[in-house]
């Protein structure tokens, strides 16, 4: 299944860097407190330091999205950008697991698993076979 879809690695990383920064990185940057809400959080009285961890990982978010339009362009960065999309998977995968596990996140979160387990799966599909 490793690179099944490898000639369409490009189209992927457009596709999945266009979504994750309009859905995700845009609105954590902009607007951290209404994604929150959006995504069914509790907001606590003192909002500081939520909006700060919001926007923080709302730039690391578009950072991993610029890398992900870089490689859709330059297919030599591609091998790079999927093994970050490996690592960003399997984390946010035991990140929401854990919170689950805990009873510490909205349902909302918790669906976020399936989310994480599918974007592992097609980084795998969608992986770049190397000739050599």
């Amino acid at each position: 299944m490793l690179g099944v879809y490898s000639a369409h690695s490009q189209t992927y990383l457009l596709v999945l860097a266009s979504i994750t920064t309009l859905f995700f990185a845009l609105p954590l940057l902009l607007v951290p407190l209404a994604w929150a809400r959006l995504m069914r959080w509790r907001i606590p009285r003192e909002t500081d330091l939520t909006v700060y961890f919001g926007r923080c990982l709302g730039a690391l978010v578009l950072g991993i999205d610029a890398m992900g339009f870089l490689g859709a362009f330059y297919p030599a960065r591609q091998q790079v950008i999927f093994e970050v999309l490996y690592f960003v998977s399997v984390s946010m995968i035991a990140v929401h697991a854990y919170g689950a596990w805990r009873r510490i996140q909205p349902a909302t979160e918790t669906a976020e698993i399936g989310f994480y387990a599918l974007l592992l799966l097609l980084t795998v599909m969608f992986q770049p076979v190397v000739a050599g």
